[in-house]
C-alpha cells in the first residue's frame, strides 16, 4: 500500500483519517501539530492524493482515504491480534466498554448486565451512553464498543446479532377513558394525545409514517426521553403512548397502566447487538458481547417473546 513506510507514519495516517483534525492527531499521537502537519505532507505525496480536505470549517475525507481508512481498520486490528496473548483471562482485563442502548435497557437490564461483567472481570471499566439511531454510522468515532437497537431488518456497514422481536401495543392509565374497550378504534387512536419517548429514538417513528399514508395525524403533547418522566405523566393525563410489548408488560408490573392492540397492522420490532466491524475478531470483545447477549436474553427486565413471535424475521 505505502512501500518503504514506517509503521509510525501508518499510525500517523491511521488517526488523522479518523480524527480529521491535525490537532486532535497531535493530541492522540502525542507529538506537536506542527509534526503532525509534516507527516500528512509526506503522507500526500506517498498516496498522491490530498486525503483529507477542507469542507468550510472541517477536514473530510477523500475517496482515496476513505479506502484506505478501512484497509488500514483492518490492518491494525489484525496487529493487534497477533500482539495480544492468544488466551484471554477476563479477571486481568483492565479496560473500558462503552454501551449504547435506550433508556429503558439503561434503566432495567444495565444493573445486570454490569454485574455479570464486573463479577468476572473486575477491572473493567462500563460506560453507558443514550443510543441515536445516527450513531450506527458513526460507532468507532464515538467510541461506543456495543448498542442494542431496534432496526427492522440486518444492518449494513456494522457487524450485529439478532436478538429477537414483538410487536408495539398502545400504553394507557387504568384510569383512561378507553381502559375498559375490548378493542381500539383508529379514531380512538388518534383522539387522544400521545407521549412519545425519544431516549433510543427507535420506538414508535413507523406510526407516524403510516398514519400519513391514511391523511391522518395524532397530537403528541409530551416528548421525553426517559421511561420514568412517561409514566409519570401518564397518570394524570389521558395520553397514549406507543412501546414495544415486552416493555409494557414489564412496567405494568409497576405503574397502574395497560396496553392495548394497535388498531391497525406494522411489523414487528427487531431487536440487535450491533458493532463495529474490527472487533469481530478481538477476543475480549466477543467475551464482553457474548455476556451482554446471554443477559439481555435471560433478564426478566429483556425481551421475551410470545410463541407466535419464535420464528426469525424474514430478512
Amino acid at each position: 500500500m505505502l512501500p518503504n513506510t514506517n509503521l509510525n507514519l501508518l499510525r500517523s495516517l491511521h488517526v488523522l483519517l479518523h480524527e480529521a483534525h491535525v490537532s486532535r492527531a497531535a493530541k492522540r499521537l502525542y507529538i506537536t501539530q506542527s509534526a503532525v502537519s509534516r507527516q500528512l505532507a509526506q503522507l500526500r505525496e506517498m498516496c498522491s492524493d490530498k486525503l483529507l480536505v477542507r469542507q468550510g470549517n472541517q477536514l473530510v475525507l477523500t475517496p482515496k482515504a476513505q479506502s484506505l481508512k478501512q484497509r488500514l481498520d483492518s490492518l491494525f486490528n489484525e496487529l493487534e491480534q497477533v500482539l495480544q496473548d492468544s488466551t484471554f483471562e477476563p479477571e486481568t482485563w483492565q479496560s473500558e466498554l462503552v454501551i449504547s442502548s435506550s433508556d429503558y435497557i439503561a434503566q432495567y437490564v444495565l444493573p445486570d448486565i454490569c454485574a455479570r461483567l464486573s463479577e468476572q472481570a473486575p477491572h473493567l471499566k462500563v460506560t453507558f451512553r443514550l443510543w441515536q439511531p445516527e450513531y450506527i454510522d458513526n460507532l468507532h468515532e464515538l467510541g461506543i464498543d456495543i448498542a442494542s437497537t431496534i432496526l427492522p431488518k440486518k444492518p449494513k456497514g456494522v457487524s450485529s446479532s439478532y436478538l429477537g422481536q414483538d410487536v408495539s401495543v398502545v400504553v394507557m392509565s387504568k384510569q383512561h377513558p378507553l381502559a375498559a374497550k375490548n378493542k381500539l378504534s383508529l379514531e380512538a387512536f388518534v383522539s387522544f394525545p400521545h407521549i412519545k419517548i425519544t431516549g433510543g429514538a427507535d420506538k414508535d417513528s413507523n406510526i407516524d409514517s403510516h398514519l400519513k399514508t391514511l391523511n391522518m395525524q395524532r397530537k403528541v403533547l409530551l416528548q421525553v426521553p426517559f421511561f420514568t418522566a412517561a409514566m409519570s405523566r401518564m397518570q394524570s393525563t389521558d395520553c397514549l403512548m406507543v412501546i414495544p410489548q415486552h416493555i409494557a408488560k414489564h412496567l405494568s408490573e409497576y405503574w397502574p397502566i395497560i396496553y392495548h392492540d394497535i388498531p391497525f397492522h406494522l411489523e414487528a420490532n427487531h431487536y440487535w447487538l450491533v458493532w463495529h466491524t474490527k472487533y469481530d475478531n478481538d477476543v475480549a470483545h466477543k467475551w464482553a458481547k457474548e455476556q451482554i447477549q446471554l443477559t439481555l436474553q435471560s433478564s426478566q427486565h429483556s425481551i421475551h417473546l410470545d410463541d407466535e413471535f419464535h420464528a426469525k424475521p424474514k430478512l
